[in-house]
């Protein structure tokens, strides 16, 4: 009896320095950025009209794999990753989708792999150069953990990823920006340090189309939302009172205010939803498809009439845009488990319209 003790002792013993090492590890290596860090410049940025109609798709590329097959351990299933012959399946599909709207000019990429474990340390950045050759790539880190522990039964290791803004203009810079506020600590040792880019691009009057590429945290009670939401407004508000033309758009991991789901084939995820408020920026525009669902949820793999999906990649939009067209793309999922959303937009050259409730097909 003693031996057994005294070897059941020694497993926890061992356990627990274990744990002690990747908590230490991880304490000295933690990712804490700046609020501002300066990721591009130039000083001879293309000048855009004041008028000019540009088009911009979102897609969070789910880092090529959260495909239809997966469920994932984060949202109640026990997958931790796919195969690396469907990760790169995943991958050279949503690179042949992105080569077929090469024409679009501003594309805001979320969940881009730079050397992570999980996608078998490919590298999706020089990916999506190779594919969009002719424009301008911004990549900024919102992951960078040296090793994710969970779960314990198949650790997802090293994870370095982050949000890419590819630009056809080329812009005068290209900010990442720090969310205030993050978990607890050990778990923010493990969590993505959320931000968004913040790009500017001159115009003929003067002003700037600034064009914000968002991803927001999911996976809280919603405090991290709301903090990163009224941050947010203060940088939509500051730039819009400037005079300058704002969009942004990605990942924002809530529904837009008041949303009433109209899925043709998709049922709504009604469990525990949660939406921006509804007098958050009221005179502005939420730019969305209400017909498509741009996210499932990952308990089980994909089946159209059985996962409960939502919507939560959209555009928020300064009254001087005027919104001209949105469609989500319906990709049944099948590469990510983000649908894409493209939208066109007109600037006024200083004249604001109402704000609709959304802009739909």
């Amino acid at each position: 009896m003693r031996k057994l003790i005294r070897i059941f002792a020694t497993l926890l013993l061992t356990l627990a320095v274990i744990l002690a090492v990747i908590l230490i590890y991880s304490h000295i290596t933690l990712y804490d950025p700046p609020e501002h860090t300066t990721l591009f410049e130039s000083d001879r940025p293309d000048i855009l009209s004041d008028t000019a109609t540009i088009s911009l798709m979102t897609w969070n590329l789910g880092y090529a794999g959260l495909g239809d097959d997966m469920d994932f351990f984060y949202d109640g299933g026990r997958q931790v990753r796919t195969s690396r012959e469907r990760t790169l399946s995943n991958l050279q599909a949503i690179l042949s989708f992105l080569r077929k709207k090469a024409d679009t000019d501003f594309f805001l990429f979320q969940e881009v792999d730079l050397h992570a474990r999980r996608s078998y340390y490919t590298d999706m950045t020089d990916s999506l150069q190779q594919a969009l050759p002719d424009a301008n790539h911004t990549f900024g880190k919102n992951y960078h953990v040296r090793f994710v522990p969970a779960p314990w039964y198949a650790p997802m290791g090293k994870v370095t990823s982050g949000l890419v803004t590819t630009s056809h203009p080329e812009p005068r810079s290209v900010k990442r920006v720090n969310y205030p506020g993050n978990y607890p600590w050990p778990e923010k040792l493990f969590n993505l340090q959320r931000c968004f880019l913040i790009s500017r691009y001159p115009l003929t009057n003067g002003k700037e189309l600034v064009i914000i590429n968002t991803h927001n945290s999911a996976f809280d009670d919603g405090n991290l939302r709301a903090l990163q939401m009224d941050y947010l407004h203060g940088v939509l508000t500051s730039e819009y009172e400037q005079g300058n033309y704002v969009i942004a758009g990605g990942d924002f991991n809530q529904c837009p205010p008041d949303f009433e789901p109209a899925f043709f084939f998709n049922v709504f995820d009604e469990e525990d939803p949660m939406y921006i408020p509804g007098n958050y920026l009221p005179d502005w525009h939420f730019v969305y498809d209400p017909t498509v669902p741009t996210n499932r949820r990952l308990l089980a793999p994909y089946h159209a009439s059985a996962t409960a999906t939502t919507l939560i990649d959209f555009f928020i939009v300064s009254p001087n845009v005027k919104p001209l067209d949105v469609q989500g793309v319906h990709l049944d999922f099948k590469h990510s488990d983000h649908n894409p959303v493209m939208a066109k937009f007109r600037l006024l050259g200083g004249h604001a319209l109402p704000a609709p409730k959304y802009i739909g097909r």
